[in-house]
């Protein structure tokens, strides 16, 4: 039996979008009130105020109403004015793009930008801003997704805020699936969406601004207001007594607080370490079958997706076939310089639960192996049972 390609797979083990909580997709059914009716503008402050517990913010967080591209781009309007020098941090494929927005607003972008197995060293980063004492704004992807490495954002952080200069964040793939907020990398801008570890569709952003932000934003003329970018519009549209800039999306809010209600009473930490155990299951398993990981380290691995490296000669297309059609498994490709030279694992939200974890490495082994690779996927398998079982016994 193989599973066609035009029906949908058993298993999306993918890097997002990633499958709904059960709760999120009930709720995502539940009435669509209208946005103007009392009773959905005293939910909608609720919402945002648990968002703002949840992120561990200081002030409510913007909810902007599209998926955290959005977001990001919005970002680079808002914060990023004509004078503004821009350092831009590139480890991926991600932060190397959001340096293309940037430079739409920027008068001058600089790049560190090392290969895309790697990570950025703060040191690189205080040595340039040292030198570079013109910089304003520094962006930064936390988990590069198409290459599935982390960057330490809260040492760079500290090294921009002694610089004097903002710090953009891209937490869009890392933020509820590991420690990280906006606080402990004293961002001035943190983007991050419910569709990832929060276990939503891709449909919201949340993003926190800091003070010093938002008088930056303040103070830019060419903020974008009136506009779907617009930070300024939404800054203050969390209040039940305040007017939404446009229609919001009523049933995605329903889905996000479900979500929020779920990771608040499991609780953060037992969230973020049901996705480490999830990873470190399935790197033992890709290790142990003979697969190579693509992070040079593990200490950069992240904890919500498992990029694995392709054998000399196989391609990963095929490979992403062969895991789709022989076991009705969808995993993730690389994206642009990745492309073809690795497979993505995700674990974010539902699907980070062990258990799943030994599914990745069955059907990523067995998919390897039938494209040509010599792997031993039952070696994979006892590894990856054996770490789960040390995890349960300790």
């Amino acid at each position: 039996m193989k599973y066609q390609e035009t029906t949908p797979p058993v298993f999306t083990l993918t890097a997002g979008p990633v499958d709904a909580y059960p709760e999120v997709l009930r709720a995502l059914g539940t009435t669509v009130l209208y946005d103007y009716d009392p009773a959905f503008q005293a939910f909608y402050e609720s919402v945002v105020l648990k968002a703002q517990k949840a992120m561990g913010t200081d002030a409510p967080p913007l909810l902007l109403q599209g998926e955290p591209v959005l977001a990001l781009e919005g970002a680079a309007a808002s914060l990023i004015a004509k004078e503004d020098v821009v350092l831009n941090l590139a480890s991926g494929v991600y932060g190397k793009g959001f340096g293309y927005w940037a430079a739409r607003y920027a008068k001058k972008v600089e790049e560190i930008e090392v290969p895309y197995n790697t990570a950025i060293d703060p040191e690189d980063v205080r040595a340039f801003l040292k030198a570079h004492p013109e910089v304003k704004v520094v962006s930064v992807c936390h988990h590069d997704t198409p290459s599935g490495t982390l960057n330490d954002i809260n040492a760079i952080g500290a090294v921009v805020a002694e610089a004097g200069a903002l710090l953009l964040v891209d937490a869009v793939s890392s933020w509820a699936g590991m420690p990280t907020s906006p606080a402990a990398c004293q961002a001035g801008v943190y983007v991050t969406g419910p569709n990832k570890c929060l276990g939503c569709p891709p449909s919201l952003s949340l993003v926190a601004v800091s003070d010093a932000a938002w008088a930056k934003i303040d103070a830019n003329p060419d903020a974008p207001f009136a506009s779907m970018l617009s930070f300024t519009d939404w800054r203050n549209a969390w209040k039940k007594t305040e007017p939404f800039p446009f229609t919001p999306s009523v049933a995605e809010i329903n889905g996000l607080n479900a979500a929020l209600d779920r990771y608040l009473d499991e609780g953060p930490e037992a969230v973020w370490e049901r996705h480490a155990l999830t990873a470190k299951i399935c790197r033992e398993g890709i290790k142990a079958m003979g697969a190579e990981l693509w992070p040079v380290s593990e200490d950069i691995a992240s904890p919500t997706a498992t990029s694995v490296k392709m054998p000399g000669g196989i391609d990963a297309g095929p490979v992403l076939k062969e895991a789709r059609a022989r076991y009705g498994v969808s995993l993730s490709a690389g994206r642009n310089e990745t492309l073809g030279k690795l497979i993505r694992i995700g674990h974010m939200g539902p699907t980070a639960q062990p258990g799943y974890a030994l599914l990745a490495v069955a059907a990523m082994g067995g998919a390897l192996k039938a494209s040509g690779a010599k792997v031993d996927v039952a070696a994979g398998l006892a590894a990856a049972q054996a770490t789960w079982d040390a995890a349960i016994d300790n």
